[in-house]
């Protein structure tokens, strides 16, 4: 079976980058791929991806050395199933508030006799090899979100989860559940105890931590402190970043603030 390179570097100790998808193109998705990323997400919550174009962008991610990963929708047996038949080698899981919540997850990750997963890796053969059902089970990434004040008080019994790969922390539903303005990269002190804490008790359950970052130096500050993945903004932020970045260079030089053409 293909090996989950981004799962067996995060265990090994590396520290991995995950980009994100949330553009419905398989050219964004496989311009996003070819960047070095260690991982890309396809985001089916709150990207505007449907299964047909989730199925397109794994497709073209799959043709790099990014390893191909999905958030899906919602905590429902199904469309979790899909996207690891169509070839995702690892999901993001939204809104796991208690241990029932992550045990029902593992379970649709993970064929019988550890789970509910039903057998028909249509695309994940392909993409995985012959004998894909024989190593799918320990080879498949399963992050559970953490990102409400339920989920933090339910955490230790969430992170003892049998089969469960790590946690990942979505901030801006995590600071909204907590009274504060949702947002990636956060500065207030009781939101950034509350990542800290959820990142050490992941450590100390032997299972791995990621975060949703916007800037490189938050990112970085989240690998220095410890995270396993930062996933670096997304494709639409990075597009929009990028383009306001360009704009500004030109009309600094139109104004003569600096020499015409030097982006």
């Amino acid at each position: 079976m293909r090996p989950n390179r981004v799962l067996e570097r995060m265990v090994a100790g590396e520290k991995v980058i995950n980009g994100w998808c949330a553009i419905p193109s398989s050219v964004s998705a496989e311009t996003m791929a070819h960047q070095a990323f260690d991982s890309v997400t396809v985001d089916m919550q709150h990207g505007l991806i449907d299964y047909q174009c989730a199925l397109t962008m794994l497709q073209a991610i799959s043709q790099t050395q990014a390893t191909p990963l999905c958030r899906v929708p919602w905590l429902e047996p199904g469309i979790i199933m899909k996207m690891l038949d169509a070839g995702a080698y690892g999901v993001i899981c939204p809104m796991v508030n208690i241990p029932q919540d992550a045990h029902a997850f593992v379970s649709a990750c993970s064929y019988a006799p550890d789970g509910m997963r039903s057998f028909g890796p249509t695309r994940a053969v392909v993409y995985g090899g012959a004998d894909y059902a024989q190593h799918a089970n320990r080879s498949m990434l399963k992050l559970a979100m953490i990102e409400t004040k339920q989920a933090v008080a339910n955490m230790e019994a969430i992170m003892a989860t049998p089969g469960l790969s790590g946690v990942y922390i979505g901030p801006s539903d995590l600071s909204l559940s907590y009274g504060y303005t949702p947002k990636l990269d956060h500065d207030e002190p009781a939101v950034l105890e509350i990542i800290g804490q959820i990142c050490e008790c992941a450590k100390r359950h032997g299972i791995l931590a990621g975060i949703h970052c916007l800037s490189p130096a938050y990112a970085k500050r989240m690998h220095a402190e410890g995270f396993d993945m930062v996933t670096l903004a997304s494709d639409n932020r990075l597009i929009a970043a990028g383009a306001a970045e360009h704009i500004a260079l030109v009309r600094a030089s139109d104004a003569g603030d600096g020499p015409a053409g030097q982006y």
